[in-house]
């Protein structure tokens, strides 16, 4: 029996960028088309096989500690975008002061699809889906360039519409205009989660 459920959800890749080098910025620059290795894209500043340990994984690992490379990429919703931009006041959000990889549109509640699902292109390129992208402050600073004001806004109109980080699990060609598919665990969410979240476990 598979383990992971095909679902009707379909998205289409609207934007494609690369980071160069976030030691200066964290803005990724357009690509039309890319071909996605075991490392993530080619020249990224996030890809490769393992990375070093953030504060966001600080709990489970000291700063620093080599590790896995689950967020090889970054992606986001171009809806989650405009709802950001709204809440923001701005006529529109753009990927690359998000340091985005891939911009998707159409499908629901993107920055909440259930981790380990799978994305998977047309050239059968296959992502498997780390988890939610928490809001941090080098979109704000990027923004901030460009439209004085706005870019302390950008955390709280972003939460929960982040986007996700993923990892290669099939090399191959992303191009603008493909079709992405969604594929889900075959099982229900875990009885204790919301408990964690509160620190209320029983």
């Amino acid at each position: 029996m598979p383990a992971l459920i095909s679902t009707e959800f379909e998205g289409r890749i609207i934007w494609l960028g690369v980071v160069a080098n976030q030691d200066s910025d964290i803005r990724s620059a357009p690509l039309e088309a890319v071909t996605l290795g075991w490392d993530g894209m080619p020249d990224e500043f996030h890809g490769g096989r393992t990375r070093s340990s953030c504060v966001r994984v600080t709990e489970q690992h000291k700063e620093g500690t080599e590790i896995a490379n689950v967020r090889q990429l970054s992606l986001v919703s171009a809806e989650e975008m405009a709802q950001i931009a709204a809440e923001m006041g701005l006529d529109a959000l753009r990927p690359e002061w998000l340091g985005a990889s891939v911009v998707v549109e159409g499908i629901e509640d993107f920055t909440h699809i259930p981790p380990s699902s799978r994305l998977q292109s047309e050239s059968g390129a296959t992502l498997v889906v780390d988890m939610h992208n928490r809001p941090c402050n080098w979109p704000g600073k990027e923004i901030e360039k460009d439209h004085k004001g706005f870019g302390r806004k950008f955390r709280k109109a972003g939460e929960g519409r982040r986007g996700i980080t993923a990892w290669v699990e099939r090399p191959g060609a992303l191009r603008l205009g493909d079709r992405i598919r969604l594929h889900v665990p075959d099982q229900r969410g875990w009885a204790h989660h919301e408990s964690c979240l509160t620190g209320k476990m029983t």
